[in-house]
C-alpha cells in the first residue's frame, strides 16, 4: 500500500498507516506513557522509561540498603560520572572518555566559561579578548550565569548580545574571548548550523561553548567533526534521565591539558583518596567534576541511555522531522483563523525536534489543552511549546493532538484570564 506523503494526510486512518509502517514504533513499549495522555512536552521534561521504576528500587534497596558504602566499588558507583558520559558520547558526536554526566548545566556552564576565559587570557592577545559573545534569546540561565561570572571576576569582560544569528558574523570579532550559544533554541526551535558557526568562531582565535539542552538525543550532533571545542547539556528532556537528572559537559581532548575550572573539588582531584591538602587535577575530563555524585539520580540515566541502543540518531531525526511537519501542516490546515503564528522555521535545517505557536491567549490555550489531556507546555510572550519525542510519539498522536488544539479554538474553551502556576 502507497502512503501518501506526510503532509498530505488528510484522516485519521492516514496518520495510522503511517504509524503501522513506522520501523520506529515499537520504541513505545519501553515507556510508561499514562492512558490518555498525548504527551508533548518531551523537550522539557522526558517520559519515564519502564526499566527506570526497577533500576531505582535496585539502587535504593540493594546497592545503598545493603551494600550500603560498599557499592562505590562493588557496584560502580565511582566512575558513573564517565561510564554514562561515553554511553551519551555517540549520541553527541564524541569519543571515548571526553563526556562526563555530573551537576547542572547551569554548573557546568559556569565551569567551562570561566576555563574558557582563562585560556584565553594567556594568549598573546589576551588583554583585548574581553567580550562574550551570545543571543538575546538564548536560555536566561546561560545569560545569568555569564552575567554572574563577568561581575565576579570583575577584570573588564563584558557580554554582547546578538538579536538574531544573522548579527553574528560581525559580532564575533577580535576582541571576542567566548561565543556562547544555545544549538537549538528553547522558545522557537530555530537550530543553528554548527560546524559552520564553530568555524566563524575560531575564525576569530576565539573559543565557543554549544548548550545542546534541545539537542542531545533530538537531533544529529557531531561535536568531533565539528572541531567544536566546550558543550554541555541536560539528561532529563530527550534522554529522559528524569527531573533534574545531572547534565553533561564536553571538552575537545586538545584542550584537556590547559584547561583549569575553578571548581576544584575532590572528585576532580588527581588522587581523591590520597587526602592531600594541596589540589592537582585530574587528566583529562575527570577535572570537570566537583563534589561526591548523586548517585541515585546519576543510575536512572542509564535507563533513558539505553532506549537509544536499538536505533541511531538518523533515523530519530528523520521521525521528527516528519511529526513536525505534519503538525505545522495540521495546524495551519485546522486551526486556520485563530490567531495562531508559527515561530519555528520551516526549513528542516533551521528546525530542531520541537514546535511553537505564538498566540494572543497562549497561556490559558495550553492550561485548556492540558486538562484535555494534550501535554505541551507555555513560554512567554504567548508562546504554546510541543516537543516531539521520536522514541515514543507516533503520527495518530499528531492527528489528535490537532483536532483537541481546533476544538479548544473552534469553541474557544479557554480562559483568557488563566492565573499562571510556579512552573509553566
Amino acid at each position: 500500500m502507497s502512503l501518501p506523503p506526510i503532509t498530505h494526510c488528510t484522516t485519521r486512518q492516514d496518520c495510522l498507516e503511517h504509524d503501522r509502517a513506522d520501523p520506529l514504533a515499537g520504541l513505545r513499549d519501553q515507556f510508561d506513557l499514562p492512558a490518555g495522555v498525548i504527551y508533548l512536552d518531551g523537550n522539557s521534561l522526558g517520559a519515564r522509561p519502564r526499566a527506570a521504576l526497577q533500576r531505582a528500587q535496585q539502587v535504593i534497596a540493594q546497592e545503598w540498603g545493603t551494600d550500603l558504602i560498599r557499592s562505590w566499588n562493588k557496584a560502580g558507583w565511582f566512575d558513573l560520572p564517565l561510564r554514562l558520559g561515553n554511553q551519551l558520547a555517540r549520541l553527541i558526536g564524541a569519543g571515548v572518555d571526553e563526556v562526563v554526566i555530573t551537576d547542572s548545566i547551569s554548573i557546568n556552564l559556569f565551569k567551562l566559561l570561566a576555563g574558557a576565559l582563562e585560556m584565553q587570557a594567556a594568549l598573546p592577545d589576551g588583554a583585548q579578548r574581553k567580550v562574550i559573545v551570545s543571543e538575546r534569546d538564548n536560555f536566561p540561565t546561560d545569560l545569568y550565569m555569564a552575567q554572574g561570572l563577568t561581575e565576579w571576576l570583575d577584570r573588564g569582560y563584558r557580554i554582547r548580545l546578538v538579536d538574531s544569528p544573522q548579527e553574528l558574523a560581525t559580532a564575533i570579532d577580535a576582541e571576542t574571548a567566548v561565543v556562547m550559544l544555545t544549538h537549538v533554541n528553547y522558545r522557537t526551535g530555530h537550530q543553528y548550523d554548527l560546524p559552520a558557526v564553530t568555524a566563524l568562531v575560531h575564525a576569530q582565535a576565539a573559543l565557543v561553548i554549544w548548550d545542546l539542552a534541545h539537542s542531545a538525543g533530538a537531533v544529529p550532533v557531531d561535536l568531533q567533526a565539528a572541531q567544536a571545542d566546550f558543550a554541555v547539556g541536560c539528561t532529563y528532556k530527550y534522554l529522559n534521565g528524569g527531573p533534574g537528572s545531572p547534565a553533561f559537559a564536553w571538552m575537545a581532548p586538545r584542550h584537556h591539558a590547559a584547561f583549569r575550572q575553578p571548581l576544584s573539588g575532590w572528585w576532580s582531584h588527581q588522587a581523591p583518596f590520597a587526602m592531600q591538602p594541596g589540589y592537582t587535577a585530574a587528566e583529562g575530563i575527570r577535572r570537570m567534576l566537583c563534589g561526591t555524585q548523586p548517585i541515585v539520580s546519576l543510575a536512572l540515566i542509564e535507563c533513558g541511555l539505553a532506549t537509544f541502543a536499538t536505533t541511531s540518531m538518523a533515523a530519530l531525526r528523520t521521525k521528527s522531522l516528519a511529526l513536525t511537519d505534519l503538525f505545522i501542516a495540521l495546524v495551519e490546515r485546522r486551526c486556520a483563523g485563530h490567531g495562531l503564528a508559527l515561530i519555528t522555521p520551516r526549513a528542516h535545517h533551521e528546525r530542531g525536534s520541537h514546535v511553537s505557536f505564538v498566540h494572543p491567549h497562549g497561556y490559558g490555550v495550553m492550561r485548556a489543552l492540558i486538562a484535555r489531556g494534550v501535554i505541551g507546555d507555555y513560554r512567554e510572550p504567548g508562546v504554546i511549546r510541543f516537543g516531539f519525542t521520536p522514541l515514543y510519539i507516533g503520527y495518530a498522536d499528531v492527528w489528535d493532538a490537532v483536532e483537541v488544539l481546533r476544538q479548544i479554538l473552534d469553541d474557544q474553551e479557554y480562559d483568557v484570564a488563566a492565573q499562571q502556576d510556579a512552573v509553566t
